[in-house]
């Protein structure tokens, strides 16, 4: 166990923590000198984890530091209901296959960042599968409808008389009644989960177990620079993900949302405490850290110096593009913007046409009516984010 006093542990462990219930209780465990269960659910909804999974990872990964047990939950089980928190309307459940399929992803990117010896991956389908009807009407019974309605989520839906089911209702049961079986001592998540964590403390209680810390971190937001972290977002950068690609993503942000993003990864990523004068050298450097922190050093290198030939020095050619196959040749410059899906509709290709925003070996095109013809490898630009090399169909 950790050499660090009882105060000095707090201290660490409650940095940059939303909010901890209660930090009295926290250092009483510690004082326990005995090993701490630290528990966090996943709901497998997406193939991939992302920064925003992170930010509590790192949180965990210091308990872990102190000695302390990661125990990992996979949701097989609360995914099947489908996690409400934040949502207007009821989530879609996911197919078994699929649940199963992201789990292993899951549980294998997780140790990118904790340590696989003192991390227990469970999933709560041991318990739940094995539950009769009584026991879940036992269950529902220790907690009303008007603490489920205290729900920020649940109350402006009630309020706009949008429909709840009962099953949505389950999932805060669900997820306190896994900190039950799991008798974790503290539960960590994101902001949003507050409500479900303090959910497993009141379960706890009923069942004659000390009730667990909770600790919530602070939300990154995603790409969009507007909500939150999330795969099905499409705002997200998976942890997996190629280095060009993560780079690419980290420099598409808003000045606003990487000053969110350096403070909330800070030195966890190897930034320094204060960031470039300048907006766009700091935004590469906090791009840098964030493909340095899962590729290494001389991906980081790469992906920045791939970044500055097609942005910088216009070096296209030289650059590591994707290729795309064209499906004629000659073709229709509108047609190819679509079938490339830079565009939705001929009118948006037009228009970007038009405007100047696509260019053909670095030449601009501009008329809409132009057809191309190829030989191959040419490089397309199209707006300030799309960037490929044509390969012509055999």
């Amino acid at each position: 166990m950790s050499t660090l006093t009882v105060t000095a542990q707090v201290e660490l462990l409650a940095a940059n923590v939303n909010q901890l219930h209660s930090r009295a209780e926290l250092a009483e465990k510690l004082k326990s000198g005995r090993q701490l269960r630290i528990k966090l659910g996943f709901d497998p909804t997406s193939p991939d984890l992302h920064l925003g999974h992170v930010i509590v990872l790192d949180k965990i990964r210091q308990f872990q530091d102190l000695g302390h047990l990661a125990v990992i939950v996979v949701g097989d089980y609360t995914a099947r209901v489908g996690d409400p928190t934040g949502r207007s309307k009821t989530r879609p459940p996911l197919a078994p296959e699929k649940i199963a399929e992201h789990a292993q992803t899951y549980t294998d990117q997780v140790f990118r960042v904790l340590r696989r010896e003192q991390t227990e991956i469970r999933y709560n389908g041991e318990w739940f599968g094995q539950l009769s009807y009584a026991d879940v009407l036992r269950l529902n019974s220790m907690i009303s409808v008007a603490q489920l309605l205290e729900r920020e989520d649940f109350k402006q839906r009630y309020a706009a008389g949008t429909a709840i089911s009962l099953m949505e209702f389950q999932y805060p049961l669900m997820q306190g009644y896994d900190s039950v079986m799991l008798k974790s001592d503290a539960e960590l998540g994101g902001n949003d989960q507050l409500f479900n964590n303090l959910v497993g403390r009141d379960l706890q209680k009923a069942h004659g177990q000390e009730p667990q810390i909770v600790m919530v971190m602070p939300i990154l937001t995603g790409t969009d620079g507007v909500h939150k972290m999330s795969k099905s977002l499409g705002n997200a950068i998976g942890i997996t993900e190629p280095p060009a690609q993560m780079f690419g993503k980290a420099m598409s942000v808003s000045d606003e949302t990487m000053a969110n993003w350096r403070w909330l990864l800070g030195a966890n990523y190897g930034l320094p405490p204060s960031a470039p004068a300048h907006p766009m050298e700091a935004k590469k450097q906090l791009a840098a850290a964030i493909v340095r922190r899962f590729h290494g050093d001389a991906a980081a290198a790469a992906a920045r110096e791939d970044f500055e030939l097609k942005f910088s020095k216009k070096d296209l050619h030289a650059a590591d593009l994707p290729e795309v196959t064209v499906s004629e040749n000659p073709i229709w410059l509108v047609k190819l913007l679509q079938e490339l899906k830079v565009t939705v509709s001929g009118g948006d290709a037009r228009r970007l046409i038009q405007q100047g925003g696509v260019k053909l070996n670095g030449e601009k095109l501009t008329d809409p009516k132009a057809t191309v013809t190829l030989s191959g490898g040419e490089v397309l630009q199209a707006g300030k984010k799309f960037f490929a090399r044509l390969k012509i169909q055999d």
